[in-house]
């Protein structure tokens, strides 16, 4: 069997040693890329991103988004239970029912924009 070499990919250390420097000064703290990270699982699964789809439209209860998304109660409760604890959803209770919504401004921008990136 042939083994490749990766040696000669780069034959300096530092071939652009401010552009390199800049690079590591400006990359964010490592626990916000874990966090980053964490956020971009939470919304890789098809059924959390209908959720959050149908949330960028209206505020929504679990028995809405049953019927909006065609799906049991139960699943769409372990979904937002998921996004919850991500940060991507809140809920707000009146009475006996619990309404859920997208957290802030920044996941509908988040949604909106990689939504026109798809459609382009």
């Amino acid at each position: 069997m042939n083994k490749k070499s990766f040696d000669n990919t780069c034959s300096e250390v530092f071939i652009h040693k401010e552009i390199v420097d800049k690079t590591i000064g400006e990359m964010p703290e490592l626990d916000n890329i874990k966090s980053l990270s964490l956020f971009f699982k939470a919304i890789s699964d098809e059924t959390r991103i209908r959720i959050i789809c149908a949330l960028n439209i209206n505020e929504l209860c679990v028995c809405d988004l049953t019927a909006v998304l065609q799906m049991t109660k139960s699943a769409i409760s372990h979904q937002l239970r998921t996004l919850r604890n991500a940060g991507i959803v809140k809920n707000r209770k009146v009475g006996k029912v619990v309404y859920y919504s997208l957290v802030d401004e920044h996941v509908r921008q988040i949604v909106e924009t990689s939504l026109d990136h798809i459609n382009e």
